[in-house]
């Protein structure tokens, strides 16, 4: 018994099989990056994304075979709106990114007391439906990539998003994700009409067919992509966590049923998250957020030419002991959990005339463990809970400087996940569950073994490393000053 797995990224698109063993195969993969037509704007072409979607979904069975389930896993609040009489998008698809609504946001909150973020799908539609004519149609539907693939697998007959996904649009509260509903006052402030809208379903349930696949085999989970990464780590739990290292970082915490008294960001710098839901139960988590990880190493090979590519900075920050005094502040965007700085900027300090390439490249590795470390402390404040272990996956956790730098940061074992993307694990542990294929997500989670675990061997120098983020912070007031 199998379950297909469709996962959407920011710069690319995955679909695998996952057998009931939890191995994968008839992995599938077309990258599908975003484009930039001016500073701060990113778009994604949605007619693009649906083709890549078939060919990866169509590829992944030919290869693995029939299956049970699907399971569609997507990044969050990237924001599309289509014509259901011609099946196309009306306009191009929205990242979540892309950063054309700040000045929106701030009027927002100054007239009405409401808090959104640029990222959020709340001002993307918004700005959608202002500015593009066939998005007020009585034929158009709007949703976030999930919305979007579940209607291209569907043949357009599914037009749903998830609780998980929905907590992370600003159109929805606690109160109303309780009963699978949108915000009706958030929706009448900011002139949405809730036909746009697609229904909000349990995570964990049978959504549709994907009439557009061999087989039409039901859609039967659908989840966000670093819920998905939680849960297909194990992280079912209260204060089982990962953190995910890519382009930036996530760290997730699953806290449990109890509800959240708003979806704001916290005193630490974390959101409360639906990490699943199944029927009426919402299970909540806490997520912090780095704004850049492995573009700190993207910026060493492209930018500064120190290394080759990527997969050298590991052998190279290995050649020498330590960054011999030398520390990096992975601010290149400014700086999300806990201080939510968005003029801070990176820095390097304690040159000195005998620092080399190696030791630079070292200390970007251990300033991304930092500030895994800052997200971790974070969590653990805004929750309350105990991380006794930090489940890891990402591009970044093969590289082993990093990964003993990350524990000694933390002072905790570092679990490296066997699958780098864990996010395909999670969405076809939440199908498989909904078709039977295993009994509950306790069965799934005893499944997950890491592919090794790294100890702490040495003392955090945490006292020097805040001392450099104080003062990476506030390079650029006016950006400093932003508050979302």
């Amino acid at each position: 018994m199998s379950v297909l797995v469709v996962d959407v990224g920011t710069t690319g698109l995955r679909a695998a099989v996952v057998r009931d063993d939890a191995t994968i195969s008839g992995f599938t993969y077309e990258a599908l990056p975003p484009s930039s037509p001016f500073a701060g704007l990113v778009e994604f072409d949605g007619a693009a994304m649906r083709d890549a979607v078939l060919r990866v979904a169509r590829g992944a069975l030919s290869v693995a075979g029939p299956v049970r389930a699907v399971g569609i896993t997507a990044q969050r609040a990237s924001t599309i709106v289509w014509d259901t009489r011609t099946g196309l998008p009306v306009a191009p698809g929205l990242s979540w990114q892309d950063l054309r609504t700040v000045g929106d946001c701030m009027r927002l909150r100054s007239e009405h007391g409401l808090v959104f973020a640029p990222n959020q799908t709340a001002t993307k539609l918004t700005w959608l439906t202002a500015n593009v004519e066939a998005a007020r149609s009585p034929h158009a539907r709007a949703g976030t990539v999930d919305t979007w693939v579940a209607a291209v697998l569907s043949n357009f007959a599914v037009h749903a998003t998830d609780s998980s996904n929905a907590a992370v649009t600003g159109l929805a509260d606690h109160a109303s994700l309780g009963k699978h509903e949108w915000s009706t006052s958030v929706l009448e402030t900011l002139n949405i009409d809730a036909h746009l809208l697609p229904r909000i379903v349990p995570t964990m349930s049978v959504i549709g067919d994907a009439t557009a696949l061999p087989g039409s085999p039901p859609i039967m989970a659908m989840v966000g992509d670093q819920q998905a990464s939680l849960v297909g780590q194990g992280g079912i739990v209260a204060g089982a966590a990962k953190a995910t290292f890519g382009t930036g970082g996530m760290l997730d915490i699953y806290a449990g049923t109890t509800t959240p008294t708003h979806l704001a960001r916290t005193k630490s710098g974390t959101f409360p998250i639906v990490v699943y839901s199944r029927g009426t139960t919402l299970h909540w988590g806490a997520e912090a957020i780095m704004l850049t990880a492995g573009s700190n190493v993207e910026w060493l090979v492209n930018d500064m030419g120190l290394i080759p590519d990527a997969q050298s900075s590991d052998a190279m920050a290995a050649s020498v002991a330590s960054s011999d005094g030398v520390m990096y502040v992975p601010a290149l965007i400014g700086m999300g959990t806990p201080h939510w700085d968005y003029g801070a900027r990176g820095t390097l300090l304690g040159l000195t005339r005998g620092t080399t390439k190696a030791h630079v490249v070292r200390a970007v590795l251990e300033g991304v463990a930092h500030r895994g470390a800052d997200l971790l402390e974070a969590s653990e404040m805004d929750t309350g809970l105990r991380v006794e272990r930090l489940r890891v996956d990402g591009g970044m956790s093969r590289n082993a400087v990093f990964a003993q730098a990350l524990a000694n940061a933390t002072g905790r074992p570092i679990d490296i996940s066997r699958d780098t993307e864990a996010t395909t694990l999670g969405a076809g542990f939440l199908a498989g569950v909904t078709a039977g294929v295993w009994d509950n997500l306790a069965q799934t989670a005893a499944l997950v073994q890491p592919l090794r675990t790294v100890e702490p061997t040495a003392a955090p120098l945490r006292a020097q490393w805040h001392e450099a983020v104080r003062r990476a912070r506030g390079w650029i007031p006016e950006l400093s000053a932003l508050d979302f």
